[in-house]
């Protein structure tokens, strides 16, 4: 089975700008099942619609859009595919340093620099700051450069004051990490991301990260604050979460669908990560739909 190579992301800023600013209509991101990192920070809008969440060890669902702000560094997959159902996506990457080396020391940036550091454990916001924001984003698209950069910090500037948000990998994957574990995780997690729906051995999963299983469970453990097991099982309950919100299949087949092979096991799961069962999941996300 072809394993995919861990991806660093090459960012290349247009001439005459700092930053890169990219909108997707619907589901033109192709990079969406790409398991990344790369040094910008990354600023993500999707208009509409709902999909996974996969930021550092972080795994979540999320409806009706998203606005999320990824640290320098931190791994993920995009938020959007063929399955998403949004109307467009925005996606703004800066470097740390993109308005030069100690601007965000002077005192009118202070809101920016607090903004950046926080970002480190992956921001998601609210519904009120995505309906006061969402639309100043996409608006960026039809600014020239400098007007871009100055609705920019704006945008920032309004982020940080925000109170509506919620940190996704506070205690997971370390933002300092070696060049050898970057290529272990993405293994890893490429890995989970193609095979979750299946048995996976933890053999077979330490063998290709070349190490023995005890040496692979520590590893795990101490890079990402949880057990190897537990994300696996993770990953798998947010699968089910998006079959219960977007599919018409009955409980039992969401179970066996998001690679459980025991009901009783994926009601324990999917009870201990999201705090209610299945099926009652399902029908409070009906009724905020409604």
């Amino acid at each position: 089975m072809k394993t995919l190579k861990p991806t660093f992301e090459v960012i290349e800023p247009p001439f005459g700008s700092s930053f890169c600013y990219s909108k997707y209509m619907q589901n033109e991101n192709s990079k969406a099942h790409v398991w990344h990192y790369h040094p910008e920070i990354e600023l993500v809008f999707v208009n509409g619609g709902s999909g996974k969440r996969q930021i550092g060890t972080h795994l979540s669902y999320y409806t009706d859009g998203d606005l999320i702000l990824i640290g320098s560094n931190l791994p993920h997959c995009g938020f959007t595919d063929t399955t998403t159902g949004n109307r467009n996506e925005t996606v703004i990457q800066m470097k740390p340093d993109f308005l030069g080396e100690g601007f965000l020391e002077i005192p009118e940036m202070k809101n920016v620099q607090h903004l950046f550091d926080r970002a480190r454990g992956g921001l998601a916001f609210g519904e009120e700051t995505k309906k006061k924001l969402g639309h100043k984003i996409e608006a960026l698209n039809d600014k020239l450069y400098f007007e871009r950069l100055l609705g920019l910090l704006e945008v920032l500037n309004e982020l940080e004051d925000a109170a509506d948000y919620k940190v996704l990998n506070a205690q997971g994957l370390s933002m300092e990490m070696q060049v050898q574990d970057n290529d272990r995780l993405n293994t890893i997690f490429n890995y989970v991301k193609d095979h979750f729906k299946e048995p996976i051995p933890l053999d077979e999963v330490a063998d290709r990260v070349s190490m023995t299983v005890p040496s692979f469970c520590r590893y795990f453990k101490k890079i990402t604050n949880k057990t190897f097991t537990r994300f696996v099982n993770e990953y798998r309950v947010v699968h089910a979460s998006k079959l219960l919100a977007e599919k018409p299949i009955g409980i039992t087949e969401v179970c066996y669908e998001s690679g459980f092979n025991n009901f009783s096991h994926f009601n324990k799961a999917f009870k201990e990560f999201t705090g209610k069962s299945a099926s009652q999941y399902r029908k409070e996300l009906k009724s905020v739909i409604k």
